[in-house]
């Protein structure tokens, strides 16, 4: 499926207002706003944070799936699509995140 239809099956993030992830000390490492132009990456972490509970690689592996035909444009084009890098990272590295919502 595409990246829009796979939106499509995740829930809703209407009610969030950020997405913050957490290094290993509780530090915070990246933060998803929900705004134009995040508002599909913070989906699809929040999705994959209630499902998993953490960013690992079995998450990041899932997240890839559902950043379907974006995920070979990351790759061509390393720093374009952040979100996507950072999925990378922790499937390579074996080092995942803590996720912090905050609500809107």
């Amino acid at each position: 499926m595409a990246f829009a239809d796979n939106l499509k099956t995740l829930p809703p993030v209407t009610g969030l207002a950020e997405l913050i992830l957490l290094d290993s000390n509780g530090s915070p490492v990246a933060t998803i706003e929900n705004k134009p132009g995040k508002a599909g990456s913070l989906a699809v972490y929040a999705a994959l944070a209630q499902r998993h509970g953490k960013i690992d690689a079995a998450a990041a592996q899932e997240g890839l799936d559902l950043f379907a035909e974006h995920v070979a444009d990351a790759r061509a084009n390393p720093g374009k699509h952040p979100n996507i890098d950072r999925l990378f990272q922790v499937i390579e590295s074996g080092v995942g995140y803590a996720v912090q919502v905050r609500q809107a």
